[in-house]
């Protein structure tokens, strides 16, 4: 019911969305001789803004079509070397190769946004590595004919892109992946499997969530698992390849993201608003560029969304010592030969301090020289992957622990 009652509103306004479209291009048209003046500057804002509450944000695009390296300019195209129903593994190919270096395994968290949420964070390895990532599809749009999709199938995925890319790579898990990488990473030990990793960078994920509990923490284990069954699984509507999918929808998870800091998303869009009349086109930009992501969201898999409810926030399987794959116990025990670096924020407040970096505790056989933690000062939770001091910090601080255990 709520998926499709989501379905008719955005069919509902979409005809008032295009109107303001329509509107604020004419108001603030070269050809309008009062496009500068304040009134008109107020009501091209007036409808930008509502253009922009009622917009259905799509998957944005990647925008990495070039690095430099060495000064120079490459061009990069983005190719689909694995494919599987739930996910693409994408390789952004540089146009010249370079010899002699890493490849490097991004995985993006299935948790509501596209894998371009991590679009900086693949920027800053284009020059100096093989960078793949694994680029989620939207549940709405996987045919219900291809099965489902479940936390094991997650892990499953994961094994088999690092097996496709070989023994020499290098991964980093950004938030909600660190638990099944976790889990991969110890199969692939227990079965020992010649293609493991070199090193896995762990990015404030929830490997134990009972460690200083976030609000997204307690929303999560808050209620058991038959109330989020209830209340937030819904079935694909026709309309969608994916009719009869259930899923966790994205404009769901989008209303939790948005009223845990509700405040400060009012405030900014007062502030995108006042932009517009001063005629601060970079500062509305800026606003208009986060949004565009922050606000395109999609559908997960409702056995993934389950299972991850279950596994990490209600039952702690992970850190208990109690996590299963395909109904085998899983041996943290049994990792002793891939290093592991943990990253977490000062200030995130979707993963607490110490959630990520209780990882390296769990490793009780993986030598100390093969585990490191750093905490970045003055950071939140997508400062960790994002923003200046990722760059000028955290990714050179990765690139030297993955030299050091290649």
């Amino acid at each position: 019911m709520l998926y499709k009652l989501n379905a008719h509103y955005m069919k509902m306004v979409r005809p008032w969305h295009e109107m303001a479209n329509m509107s604020r291009q004419f108001l603030s048209s070269p050809i309008n001789p009062f496009a500068d003046h304040f009134y008109f500057r107020t009501a091209s804002a007036s409808l930008e803004l509502f253009e922009r509450l009622t917009a259905d944000y799509e998957e944005p695009e990647w925008e990495l079509d070039s690095t430099t390296i060495n000064n120079k300019k490459v061009n990069i195209n983005q190719q689909v070397v694995y494919q599987k129903p739930y996910c693409n593994l994408l390789h952004f190919k540089r146009e010249k190769k370079q010899a002699g270096q890493p490849k490097v395994l991004l995985i993006a968290p299935l948790s509501g946004h596209f894998a371009t949420l991590l679009r900086a964070t693949a920027k800053e390895f284009l020059p100096d590595h093989e960078t793949y990532i694994t680029d989620w599809r939207n549940a709405r749009d996987v045919p219900l004919s291809d099965g489902s999709f479940s936390f094991d199938d997650y892990v499953t995925y994961l094994m088999e892109f690092i097996t496709f890319l070989g023994p020499d790579t290098h991964v980093i898990a950004v938030c909600q992946p660190c638990v099944p990488a976790m889990v991969a990473l110890s199969v692939m030990h227990q079965e020992n499997d010649r293609n493991l990793p070199k090193s896995l960078t762990l990015m404030g994920g929830p490997i134990d969530v009972r460690i200083n509990p976030t609000e997204v923490n307690d929303y999560a284990s808050g209620k058991d698992l038959e109330w989020f069954d209830k209340n937030v699984i819904c079935t694909v509507p026709s309309g969608f390849t994916g009719k009869g999918q259930t899923v966790y929808p994205g404009f769901i998870q989008l209303s939790g993201f948005l009223s845990m800091n509700m405040d400060s998303h009012v405030n900014k869009h007062f502030k995108f608003f006042g932009d517009l009349i001063k005629g601060d086109g970079d500062s509305a930009e800026n606003h208009r560029q986060f949004y565009n992501e922050y606000l395109a969201v999609m559908d997960m898999p409702a056995d993934y969304y389950l299972d991850t409810i279950r596994k990490v926030f209600l039952e702690h399987d992970l850190p208990n010592g109690t996590m299963e794959y395909q109904g085998k116990l899983i041996n943290l025990d049994a990792i002793t030969k891939t290093a592991i670096l943990t990253i977490e924020g000062e200030k995130d407040d979707i993963t607490g301090r110490g959630q990520t970096s209780s990882a390296l505790g769990l490793c009780t056989n993986l030598p100390k020289a093969k585990k490191k933690h750093y905490e970045q000062a003055g950071v939140g939770h997508y400062g960790i992957f994002n923003g200046r001091k990722y760059r000028d910090n955290i990714a050179p601080l990765i690139k030297k622990f993955m030299q050091q255990h290649s």
